[in-house]
């Protein structure tokens, strides 16, 4: 989780560690948009980006953002921590 000014960009690509993003409901435009991740208010835009094996979208708890993925493929045999909080 990042804390101050970020983008969308690149806390995909820190989540990310390589994989290539297939699609994003986020304009490049848009995924470069600074927003402060910190805790207050949410100010990152809402999206779903897929790669060929993980869907990411943001997490927020107290208004601090950050990325998280999950599997595309049921056959991963991944769970899922609870997001957003502990």
């Amino acid at each position: 989780m990042s804390e101050g000014i970020t983008t969308w960009r690149k806390e995909i690509a820190d989540v990310a560690k390589g994989d290539e993003l297939i699609a994003c409901t986020l304009s490049d435009e848009e995924l470069d948009m600074e927003f402060d991740a910190g805790y207050g208010v949410s100010e990152g835009r809402p999206f779903t980006a897929w790669s060929s094996e993980w869907v990411y979208f943001p997490a927020v708890y107290d208004g601090a953002e950050w990325v998280e993925r999950v599997p595309r493929n049921p056959a991963m045999d991944k769970t899922t921590s609870h997001i957003g909080g502990q």
